[in-house]
């Protein structure tokens, strides 16, 4: 039982370092959101700001998607006059594969593969056109049984899609001049394998990203963490 404290006490210590110079700014897609096909989309992002960098924490809220239009391909924002361009640092996220069985098997952490783009103070981190697309979108947790039992074929045993990303992905970016007291305005996100496909959001500081962006996440942990006790039983 050690381990799970000492990764609690970790994590905390973490959190308030992290929050000692930096703001936390929560977006959400506005409730009853729609991608351009009419299907229902639900998403969030958390921007934290510091000095010359922000963490950027983006979910799929939605679970048990039916097509992968539904999927979170990506998000726009815009900066202040004065910060025109960065980089993207340390991205990640947990690979996941849907079989054509509606099952899904989870993988390793890895790099998203997206790419960031920036022009007059408008920031595009997206997965479209890059080498990884049209893998590694943003799933959100599966359905009944933990199945993704809604899940059409471009989904569930689909290969250019699959493998995608288990619920959230998290990005730093590199911007000069950034400050811990910088705004983050105009937020869109992206859906599916279209470009174009995107839904203003709703910035809301009072509201908390929920504890459990996706099911699949809470199961992802208890999978890695079944593992690491057989192997230490092993």
């Amino acid at each position: 039982m050690k381990f799970p404290v000492t990764v609690c006490a970790m994590a905390t210590a973490i959190s308030v370092a992290a929050s000692a110079d930096a703001n936390v700014i929560n977006v959400f897609t506005p409730q009853g959101a729609f991608n351009g096909q009419g299907d229902p989309v639900r998403a969030s992002a958390t921007f934290t700001t510091g000095t010359g960098s922000c963490t950027l924490s983006l979910s799929d809220l939605l679970p048990n998607p039916t097509s992968v239009g539904q999927l979170v391909s990506g998000i726009s924002f815009s900066l202040p006059p004065g910060l025109t361009s960065g980089t993207l640092g340390v991205n990640s996220g947990i690979e996941i594969r849907v079989g054509s069985d509606a099952a899904f098997k989870l993988g390793s952490t890895v790099s998203t593969g997206w790419g960031l783009t920036a022009s007059s103070g408008l920031f595009q981190l997206s997965a479209l056109g890059t080498a990884t697309s049209p893998a590694h979108l943003i799933i959100g947790g599966p359905g009944p049984g933990l199945h993704y039992t809604s899940a059409n074929g471009s989904i569930a045993g689909d290969k250019p899609h699959n493998p995608f990303l288990a619920g959230v992905a998290t990005f730093t970016l590199n911007i000069p001049g950034m400050t811990p007291s910088t705004s983050v305005t105009g937020v869109n996100f992206s859906f599916g394998t279209e470009a174009g496909d995107s839904v203003p959001g709703v910035n809301n500081p009072n509201t908390p990203v929920p504890d459990a962006p996706s099911t699949v996440l809470l199961l992802g942990v208890a999978l890695f963490a079944l593992r690491a006790f057989r192997g230490k039983l092993s």
